[in-house]
């Protein structure tokens, strides 16, 4: 038996839509297997009684036939569902990495990225790999058609997750099918200086490279109180807010110093529209682990 842990995860960090993905220290999903002569699943945890254990229904069951794989997985749900956190990733990415080396399969890392968003596929309807490259990973990961470039960043985040449900589907509808130029070149100077940012550990720079005039204000909507959570948590220090994903989590940047402030303003700011949250004080956490 195998046993891997896979982190949470935040994509799109505003100005990184489909391409930028952060892996956090917690929360994070258990996935344990062994070989068997067909693949079973079992779900425990947070969310379960949402997620299919039918292995065609479920992120791990398309990665154990990617890899020609069968086995007794129980996946132990530590990341909720529809949270914008990476939930399926979490458990595809953690699979993958579980059955190459139970199976030793030999792929490095990198090579079961593309494995894992197959994964996903059965989830989100395509395979983006915006999240299970960070959950694979680790790090701060930038995902293209030519591959994944990851950076080593040292950063405190807060993770806040209200009890309200936005599905991906409908998050990816509201977005627009163009830009205008202003927009674009917003976007890339964005993004250019959140990369640069997390290259530095700089919260400053990546909060600033957070800001972004497509995407984000498309699904705002989507979240209850967006605007007065965002207006809290740089009123108590932090240095960027977005929507982790496709929400409804809310995820801001800060120094360690202002993480407990930005932490508390962000649940009491939930709290006045009637919406209770919990907050995971973080930080960008490593790939999945394996125990033995």
């Amino acid at each position: 038996m195998l046993t891997v842990r896979a982190p949470a995860t935040s994509a799109n960090l505003g100005s990184g839509f489909d391409v930028f993905g952060v892996a956090l220290d917690r929360p994070a999903d258990v996935v344990r297997v062994e070989k068997a002569e067909r693949t079973t699943i079992e779900v425990t945890g947070v969310g379960s009684r949402y997620i299919p254990e039918d292995p065609k229904r479920n992120t791990v069951g398309a990665v154990a036939e990617a890899l020609s794989a069968p086995a007794r997985i129980r996946i132990d749900k530590g990341v909720r569902p529809a949270s914008g956190l990476g939930s399926s990733a979490a458990s595809a990415a953690a699979a993958a990495v579980a059955l190459n080396e139970l199976y030793d399969r030999g792929r490095s890392r990198e090579e079961l990225v593309p494995v894992a968003a197959e994964g996903e596929a059965v989830v989100s309807g395509a395979a983006h790999a915006d999240n299970v490259a960070p959950a694979i990973l680790g790090g701060f990961t930038v995902v293209t058609d030519e591959g994944v470039t990851r950076i080593d960043a040292d950063l405190s985040l807060v993770a806040c997750l209200p009890d309200i449900v936005v599905s991906t589907r409908d998050a990816r509808k509201v977005v627009p099918d163009g830009v205008s130029m202003t927009d674009l070149v917003e976007t890339v100077g964005r993004a250019a200086t959140l990369v640069a940012g997390m290259a530095r550990s700089d919260p400053a720079l990546v909060g600033r490279g957070m800001d972004a005039p497509v995407v984000t204000p498309a699904r705002a909507d989507l979240i209850d109180g967006y605007d007065e959570v965002c207006a809290a948590a740089r009123a108590a220090g932090a240095t960027g807010v977005t929507i982790s994903g496709a929400g409804p989590t809310v995820i801001a940047v800060c120094r360690r110093s202002d993480q407990r402030a930005v932490a508390v303003s962000m649940i009491d700011a939930f709290e006045e529209r009637g919406i209770e949250s919990q907050a995971y004080r973080t930080c960008v956490g490593d790939g999945a682990t394996v125990y033995r």
